[in-house]
């Protein structure tokens, strides 16, 4: 069994929301994605990605912004982590 990654960074913490960043992976090296491969995302939402048959399996951890920098720009905080299985040759 391989594993294909999927990051999708959304808008707010929850599911539903829009897919504002995202990264692939693919442990079968059948493809090699990289960043900025393509203009549009592969799921609208991060539930668009579980309807597809998506595994999420780690959300990241939701931290109040600390007192006075509200507004400071950093990473994008909202990441989701999906797999999905596949049968390879490989050994």
């Amino acid at each position: 069994m391989r594993q294909h990654i999927l990051v999708l960074y959304l808008a707010t913490s929850a599911l539903d929301s829009d897919v504002v960043g995202w990264s692939r992976y693919d442990g079968t090296g059948r493809t090699r994605p990289t960043t900025g491969d393509s203009d549009e995302p592969p799921y609208l939402t991060g539930l668009a990605a579980l309807h597809d048959g998506w595994r999420l399996f780690q959300a990241s951890q939701l931290l109040p912004p600390q007192s006075g920098h509200e507004y400071d720009i950093s990473f994008l905080k909202h990441e989701f982590f999906f797999e999905k299985l596949e049968e390879s040759s490989r050994p």
